[in-house]
């Protein structure tokens, strides 16, 4: 139930219906449309229908509540209605950004001009700021400068219209911006739903007054101006981090997922994602085995293209780099300032220990030269005062790599051991790990 709570009222993470994974009840399937039509005018056409349709409604509301304010009189109700009206006309800048994300991509925007939809969001969220800080001084002024309300019965009437305006435009916007995963729209749905609370304020504050308590009205409009603070905060984290190509970190482990799935890969080489507007866009490079042929490997790509859509069905592009390169050989595990790999020469192993760079951060990496069946590894780092385990586990997407599920402690300078089980046997390795000149942290 609070969760619910929570996210009706915008103040938990505003997560998009991204259908990770194989299920695909309810009918909600990854489906493709291949040389039909572009998925990116679909949802734009869809985007502004949404649009129209929810600034006909808040049109229609602001007219009705400008007519009450007319004849009450009223101060609260006044402000109720420039809400609804900013917030009407938030649908200005997302009518042009879905717009402009259907154009084509040019030899300037080679990617088109989906990032126009991020912008979109930072007005709306600029806009919705405006709105936390005018309600803001509204409730003060009104603390300091008391004034009487006429007609309380229109004013409880025009608010409670005001709310339930705002309250279906902020559900359908929502509900689409989850469907096409538009950060900006969802914004603007939430955005929507503070006016819904500010008209509520109005009706409270006219019981308030009505009941002989004048000072309602202020405060239950400050008690509002915290709530519109908050939605602020969360949806201006959700269009910064899109603007900076920050994706949830589930999007990253469901697309090494899908590689799994996928014959003859041996190792992630790297895994990258970004939106762009409501597209999403991956990137992958695998290592496959030296003498596959080009036919094998294209079908190996195309394959694993295939799982990614079908794993994450918001992912619009996917694009596969096939290597016969281990990570490091292609410059791209290896840490820029990671200490130099230990060596590991044992009866029971043989391979390479280091500090290796991830999508997941830095992890305490050992490849082995051959798989050696049922081997443990776990290293311990003597800090002071304590000893720092990690345990390397075997990686899903290569048996001859083991790495720890977290990364090792700062700073990277420190003795350690490596300890080696296998077939009841048990060999421990003392080594030494240090910065490369010249870093520091």
């Amino acid at each position: 139930m609070l969760k619910e709570i929570q996210d009706w009222f915008g103040l938990s993470p505003q997560e998009q219906s991204l259908g990770l994974g194989h299920g695909h009840a309810g009918g909600k399937g990854h489906g493709h449309t291949h040389g039909t039509i572009d998925p990116t005018i679909a949802t734009t056409t869809r985007g502004i229908w949404a649009i129209k349709w929810s600034f006909v409604v808040l049109a229609i509301t602001s007219i009705l509540q400008l007519g009450v304010v007319a004849i009450s009189g009223s101060v609260a109700l006044l402000a109720d209605t420039i809400h609804n009206v900013g917030d009407a006309v938030t649908a200005i800048p997302l009518w042009i950004a879905f717009m402009l994300a259907r154009r084509k991509p040019s030899k300037t925007f080679t990617y088109g001009l989906g990032r126009v939809e991020d912008l979109a969001g930072v007005i709306i969220v600029a806009i919705i700021l405006f709105s936390a800080v005018f309600a803001g001084y509204e409730a003060i002024d009104r603390l300091l400068h008391p004034q009487r309300i006429n007609l309380l019965g229109w004013v409880m009437a025009a608010g409670i219209i005001g709310f339930l305006g705002n309250e279906a435009v902020a559900v359908f916007r929502i509900r689409v911006g989850r469907e096409i995963n538009s950060a900006a729209l969802i914004a603007d749905g939430y955005h929507a739903r503070t006016d819904g609370f500010t008209s509520l304020a109005a009706v409270l504050g006219a019981i308030g007054v009505w009941l002989g308590y004048p000072l309602a009205d202020p405060i239950v409009g400050l008690l509002i101006t915290v709530a519109i603070f908050g939605i602020v905060w969360q949806s201006s984290k959700a269009v910064f981090v899109r603007m900076l190509d920050g994706v949830d970190p589930a999007i990253i482990d469901e697309i090494r997922h899908a590689a799994v799935h996928v014959k003859d890969v041996r190792q992630i080489l790297d895994v990258k994602a970004r939106w762009i507007g409501h597209r999403l866009l991956a990137d992958i490079g695998v290592q496959v085995a030296p003498d596959m042929a080009v036919a094998d490997a294209d079908r190996l790509a195309e394959s694993l293209r295939h799982e990614m859509l079908e794993h994450i069905p918001a992912l619009s592009v996917a694009n596969v780099r096939v290597s016969s390169r281990t990570g490091e050989d292609a410059g791209i595990s290896a840490g820029h300032h990671a200490p130099e790999p230990f060596q590991v020469r044992s009866e029971l192993a043989e391979g390479k220990l280091a500090i290796a760079d991830t999508p997941a951060g830095e992890r305490m990496r050992l490849t082995l030269n051959r798989f050696v069946d049922e081997l443990s590894a776990t290293v311990i780092i003597d800090r002071a005062g304590q000893a720092e385990t990690l345990v390397l586990f075997t990686s899903s997407s290569n048996p001859s790599m083991l790495e720890s599920a977290s990364a090792p402690a700062e700073p990277h300078e420190f003795d350690a051991r490596l300890i080696l089980s296998a077939d009841g046997k048990e060999d421990i390795q003392e080594f030494r790990m240090e910065e490369p000149a010249g870093h520091g942290h």
